[in-house]
Protein backbone atom coordinates (compact mmCIF):
# COMPACT_ATOMS: atom_id res chain seq x y z
CA UNK A 1 0.00 0.00 0.00
CA UNK A 2 1.60 3.54 -0.85
CA UNK A 3 1.89 6.04 1.83
CA UNK A 4 1.89 9.98 1.14
CA UNK A 5 4.61 12.65 2.03
CA UNK A 6 4.97 15.92 1.05
CA UNK A 7 8.23 18.21 0.98
CA UNK A 8 8.52 21.74 1.18
CA UNK A 9 10.89 22.67 -1.67
CA UNK A 10 13.98 25.91 -1.74
CA UNK A 11 15.94 26.17 -4.31
CA UNK A 12 16.40 28.40 -7.73
CA UNK A 13 14.65 27.86 -11.62
CA UNK A 14 12.30 24.83 -9.75
CA UNK A 15 9.20 24.97 -12.06
CA UNK A 16 11.76 23.52 -14.87
CA UNK A 17 14.03 21.66 -12.35
CA UNK A 18 11.07 19.62 -10.42
CA UNK A 19 9.27 19.01 -13.47
CA UNK A 20 12.48 17.55 -15.96
CA UNK A 21 11.23 14.30 -17.48
CA UNK A 22 14.34 12.73 -16.25
CA UNK A 23 13.72 13.79 -12.55
CA UNK A 24 10.63 12.09 -13.09
CA UNK A 25 11.36 9.26 -14.77
CA UNK A 26 14.31 8.84 -11.72
CA UNK A 27 11.51 8.83 -9.22
CA UNK A 28 9.96 6.62 -10.68
CA UNK A 29 12.60 4.48 -11.01
CA UNK A 30 12.75 4.88 -7.30
CA UNK A 31 9.54 3.77 -6.63
CA UNK A 32 6.99 6.48 -7.15
CA UNK A 33 3.83 5.71 -8.16
CA UNK A 34 2.17 9.39 -8.65
CA UNK A 35 3.95 13.46 -7.72
CA UNK A 36 2.72 16.13 -7.63
CA UNK A 37 4.58 19.21 -8.38
CA UNK A 38 3.45 22.83 -6.92
CA UNK A 39 5.60 25.88 -7.95
CA UNK A 40 5.28 29.54 -7.60
CA UNK A 41 5.20 30.88 -10.99
CA UNK A 42 4.28 33.68 -13.57
CA UNK A 43 0.55 32.41 -13.77
CA UNK A 44 0.13 33.04 -10.21
CA UNK A 45 1.96 35.91 -9.33
CA UNK A 46 0.49 38.17 -7.79
CA UNK A 47 -1.82 35.91 -5.43
CA UNK A 48 -2.11 36.09 -1.62
CA UNK A 49 1.17 34.28 0.29
CA UNK A 50 1.64 34.46 3.46
CA UNK A 51 5.13 33.14 4.72
CA UNK A 52 6.04 32.01 8.17
CA UNK A 53 9.10 30.11 7.15
CA UNK A 54 12.47 32.02 6.26
CA UNK A 55 13.36 31.92 3.65
CA UNK A 56 9.86 31.16 2.24
CA UNK A 57 8.57 27.96 1.20
CA UNK A 58 9.78 27.75 -3.12
CA UNK A 59 7.55 24.66 -3.98
CA UNK A 60 5.78 21.67 -2.51
CA UNK A 61 6.31 18.32 -3.90
CA UNK A 62 3.59 15.67 -2.99
CA UNK A 63 5.00 11.92 -3.81
CA UNK A 64 3.04 8.53 -3.22
CA UNK A 65 5.24 5.13 -3.09
CA UNK A 66 5.24 1.99 -0.84
CA UNK A 67 9.00 3.13 -0.14
CA UNK A 68 8.95 7.31 0.41
CA UNK A 69 12.61 7.71 1.15
CA UNK A 70 14.18 6.78 -2.04
CA UNK A 71 11.92 8.94 -4.35
CA UNK A 72 12.73 11.95 -1.57
CA UNK A 73 16.49 11.36 -1.91
CA UNK A 74 16.25 11.89 -5.62
CA UNK A 75 14.44 15.00 -4.97
CA UNK A 76 17.19 16.02 -2.42
CA UNK A 77 19.62 15.46 -5.08
CA UNK A 78 18.09 18.21 -7.69
CA UNK A 79 16.82 21.09 -4.81
CA UNK A 80 19.12 23.37 -2.62
CA UNK A 81 16.50 22.14 0.50
CA UNK A 82 13.77 19.59 0.83
CA UNK A 83 11.73 19.23 4.25
CA UNK A 84 9.07 16.34 4.26
CA UNK A 85 6.54 15.02 6.25
CA UNK A 86 4.74 11.58 6.03
CA UNK A 87 0.71 12.69 5.95
CA UNK A 88 -2.40 11.14 5.86
CA UNK A 89 -4.86 12.73 3.25
CA UNK A 90 -8.47 13.03 3.32
CA UNK A 91 -9.87 14.46 -0.16
CA UNK A 92 -13.48 16.43 0.40
CA UNK A 93 -13.40 17.57 -2.99
CA UNK A 94 -11.26 15.64 -5.27
CA UNK A 95 -12.14 16.41 -9.01
CA UNK A 96 -10.40 14.31 -12.10
CA UNK A 97 -7.70 16.04 -12.83
CA UNK A 98 -4.86 15.99 -15.76
CA UNK A 99 -2.05 13.41 -14.59
CA UNK A 100 0.07 13.65 -17.84
CA UNK A 101 2.21 16.76 -16.29
CA UNK A 102 0.50 19.35 -17.97
CA UNK A 103 -0.88 22.62 -15.58
CA UNK A 104 -4.09 21.98 -13.91
CA UNK A 105 -5.67 25.38 -14.69
CA UNK A 106 -6.77 26.18 -11.34
CA UNK A 107 -4.69 28.72 -8.06
CA UNK A 108 -3.16 26.06 -6.18
CA UNK A 109 -3.20 26.97 -2.39
CA UNK A 110 -0.70 25.55 -0.30
CA UNK A 111 -1.06 25.66 3.50
CA UNK A 112 1.05 24.60 6.26
CA UNK A 113 -0.85 24.48 9.10
CA UNK A 114 0.27 24.81 13.47
CA UNK A 115 -1.92 23.37 15.81
CA UNK A 116 -2.20 25.95 18.80
CA UNK A 117 0.05 24.78 22.13
CA UNK A 118 -3.52 25.33 24.12
CA UNK A 119 -5.54 23.31 22.36
CA UNK A 120 -5.57 19.12 22.14
CA UNK A 121 -4.56 17.29 19.15
CA UNK A 122 -8.39 15.73 19.33
CA UNK A 123 -9.84 19.07 20.00
CA UNK A 124 -8.02 20.57 16.54
CA UNK A 125 -8.63 17.76 14.50
CA UNK A 126 -12.21 17.68 15.26
CA UNK A 127 -12.41 21.80 15.07
CA UNK A 128 -10.63 21.27 11.77
CA UNK A 129 -12.06 18.06 10.29
CA UNK A 130 -15.58 18.03 11.79
CA UNK A 131 -16.63 21.69 12.15
CA UNK A 132 -14.38 23.71 9.60
CA UNK A 133 -14.50 21.17 6.05
CA UNK A 134 -17.72 22.06 5.18
CA UNK A 135 -17.40 25.71 5.94
CA UNK A 136 -14.69 25.75 3.83
CA UNK A 137 -16.11 24.72 0.96
CA UNK A 138 -19.49 26.76 1.52
CA UNK A 139 -17.87 30.23 2.19
CA UNK A 140 -15.18 29.61 -0.71
CA UNK A 141 -15.29 29.03 -4.70
CA UNK A 142 -12.77 25.62 -4.23
CA UNK A 143 -13.49 22.86 -6.85
CA UNK A 144 -10.42 20.77 -5.07
CA UNK A 145 -9.86 20.74 -1.57
CA UNK A 146 -7.31 18.06 0.22
CA UNK A 147 -6.56 17.96 3.67
CA UNK A 148 -3.51 16.52 4.74
CA UNK A 149 -2.72 15.39 8.24
CA UNK A 150 1.35 14.92 9.25
CA UNK A 151 1.62 11.93 11.35
CA UNK A 152 5.69 12.70 11.18
CA UNK A 153 8.64 14.13 9.88
CA UNK A 154 10.69 12.76 7.08
CA UNK A 155 13.77 14.87 7.58
CA UNK A 156 15.79 15.71 10.05
CA UNK A 157 15.56 19.72 9.88
CA UNK A 158 11.55 19.49 8.95
CA UNK A 159 10.11 22.29 10.46
CA UNK A 160 6.98 21.71 13.21
CA UNK A 161 3.96 21.79 10.91
CA UNK A 162 0.67 19.37 12.12
CA UNK A 163 -1.20 19.84 8.84
CA UNK A 164 -0.86 20.69 5.30
CA UNK A 165 -3.80 21.78 3.19
CA UNK A 166 -4.57 22.33 -0.90
CA UNK A 167 -7.64 24.04 -2.41
CA UNK A 168 -8.40 24.48 -5.92
CA UNK A 169 -9.36 27.94 -7.25
CA UNK A 170 -10.42 29.46 -10.67
CA UNK A 171 -7.74 31.06 -11.72
CA UNK A 172 -9.62 34.27 -11.27
CA UNK A 173 -9.10 34.44 -8.13
CA UNK A 174 -5.46 35.41 -8.64
CA UNK A 175 -6.38 39.05 -8.56
CA UNK A 176 -10.20 38.76 -7.94
CA UNK A 177 -11.41 38.46 -4.55
CA UNK A 178 -14.82 37.66 -5.26
CA UNK A 179 -13.40 34.86 -7.87
CA UNK A 180 -12.14 33.39 -4.29
CA UNK A 181 -14.65 33.24 -2.12
CA UNK A 182 -17.57 32.79 -4.96
CA UNK A 183 -19.60 35.86 -4.06
CA UNK A 184 -20.63 36.92 -7.80
CA UNK A 185 -19.26 40.02 -7.04
CA UNK A 186 -22.08 40.94 -4.12
CA UNK A 187 -20.03 42.84 -1.85
CA UNK A 188 -22.39 41.63 1.18
CA UNK A 189 -22.30 38.56 0.27
CA UNK A 190 -18.53 38.81 0.27
CA UNK A 191 -18.40 40.01 4.18
CA UNK A 192 -20.72 37.34 5.18
CA UNK A 193 -18.18 34.68 2.99
CA UNK A 194 -14.80 36.35 4.56
CA UNK A 195 -16.19 37.06 8.25
CA UNK A 196 -17.71 33.25 8.59
CA UNK A 197 -14.41 31.66 7.44
CA UNK A 198 -12.40 33.76 9.29
CA UNK A 199 -14.21 33.01 12.75
CA UNK A 200 -14.26 29.47 12.00
CA UNK A 201 -10.21 29.46 10.94
CA UNK A 202 -9.57 31.56 14.19
CA UNK A 203 -11.52 28.07 16.48
CA UNK A 204 -8.71 25.90 15.19
CA UNK A 205 -5.59 28.68 15.02
CA UNK A 206 -5.52 28.43 11.05
CA UNK A 207 -5.57 32.51 11.65
CA UNK A 208 -2.18 32.75 12.48
CA UNK A 209 1.36 31.16 12.43
CA UNK A 210 0.88 29.69 8.82
CA UNK A 211 2.56 29.62 5.68
CA UNK A 212 0.32 30.23 2.53
CA UNK A 213 1.97 29.07 -1.03
CA UNK A 214 0.42 30.31 -4.10
CA UNK A 215 1.04 27.46 -6.41
CA UNK A 216 0.87 26.11 -10.11
CA UNK A 217 -0.17 22.42 -9.96
CA UNK A 218 1.03 19.70 -12.16
CA UNK A 219 0.52 15.88 -11.95
CA UNK A 220 2.08 13.12 -12.64
CA UNK A 221 1.09 9.55 -12.79
CA UNK A 222 3.66 6.79 -12.91
CA UNK A 223 2.25 3.88 -12.97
Amino acid sequence: MDSKAIAAVWGEDLSATLRAPDLVEECAAAGARRLQVNVGDDSVAGAMRIDELDPPIDAVVSVWAADLAPVLDVLAGRVARLAAWEVDERAPLDPVLPADGTRIEALSNVAFLRRPGDLARGDWLHRWLDEHTQVAIDTQATFGYYQNIVGRPLTADAPAVDAIVEELFPMAAVSDVHAFYGSDGEQQELERRMTRMLESVSRFGADRHLDVVPTSRFDFVLG
